[in-house]
């Protein structure tokens, strides 16, 4: 394998695309919008250079990493040369299958198609497909450059011998793959979620606060982030999906969505990405201050 494509130039797009041009693999990035592709590339720049200000890499590393990416708008064409394709678009199952159809009539015969989803079922993307067998799923964790694991996802159809590349491709990536079965929420965030779902029904019932639910978390359990932070820095919006992927596939209540996550995304408080969930986020600024809300 070395030609790869991802689609989408979102966090995790840009941060897939970033690690296979440093491993020396030539990447195509598409969106269908010039301006995410443009602010994906500042946002691998960008890390590139607090890399390079780390003596991470070279000056050399970081002009011949970017050099291996090219940008594009229109899929067909990004996919046409493929040998792997790896799918990192909204956590939407509809697009996500249309995004399958498309790329599967596109791509070369030979092309693995595999899709970045923390909750989608690999089996279900892969049957809107004509190569269920070379459908799987390759789980990046945020930030993508920064984070060891990549959970390995095989669908119902999907083969040995693709399951046996990915992980061998994932490991030239520096990263640590890890095999699991397609099943709701896989391993990460069958167990993640809720979790931190339980500790908004801690907050929602008034056991503790945002911050001494964090803080329990953070030094009772040695997490290097508390759940109420950590959900923050998902997307409530994710989280809520995931919970809901969760307790369709399951049909079992322990995975309902506590209704103050439901009201919090309802009300348009997603986190980090909207300047307030759990906590106040003001731009250039690394304090942590609790929303009014919680307060």
């Amino acid at each position: 394998m070395q030609n790869i494509t991802v689609i989408g130039a979102g966090t995790m797009g840009n941060g897939i695309a970033h690690v296979f041009a440093m491993k020396g693999f030539d990447v195509t990035l598409v969106d269908i919008a010039q301006e995410a592709l443009d602010k994906g590339m500042a946002t691998i720049n960008k890390n590139l250079d607090r890399m390079l200000s780390k003596e991470r890499i070279t000056e050399a590393d970081k002009t011949a990493t970017l050099a291996r990416i090219k940008t594009h708008t229109n899929l067909a064409e990004a996919v046409a040369d493929a040998d792997l394709v790896v799918e990192a678009a909204t956590e939407n199952i509809d697009l996500k299958l249309k995004i399958f159809k498309q790329i599967d009539e596109a791509a070369p015969a030979k092309a693995i198609l595999a899709s970045n989803t923390s909750s989608i079922s690999i089996t279900k993307i892969a049957s809107v497909t004509s190569r269920p067998e070379k459908v799987i799923g390759m789980h990046f964790m945020n930030p993508v450059p920064v984070m060891k694991l990549v959970e390995v996802i095989n669908g119902y159809a999907t083969t040995t011998e693709v399951t046996n590349q990915i992980m061998e491709l994932s490991r030239k990536l520096g990263k640590v793959p890890t095999e699991a079965n397609d099943y709701p929420g896989f391993v990460a965030n069958r167990i993640l979620i809720p979790m931190i779902n339980e500790a908004i029904y801690t907050l929602h019932e008034g056991v503790a606060g945002v911050e001494e639910i964090d803080t329990v978390m953070k030094l009772g359990m040695a997490h290097p982030m508390g759940p109420l932070q950590l959900a923050d820095f998902i997307g409530l919006d994710v989280c809520l999906a995931i919970c809901n992927v969760l307790y369709d596939g399951f049909k079992n209540p322990k995975y309902a969505p506590c209704p103050l996550l439901v009201n919090m995304v309802t009300a348009g408080k997603k986190g980090r990405k909207s300047g307030e969930g759990f906590y106040k986020y003001t731009p250039g600024s690394k304090d942590l201050v609790v929303a009014d809300s919680f307060a």
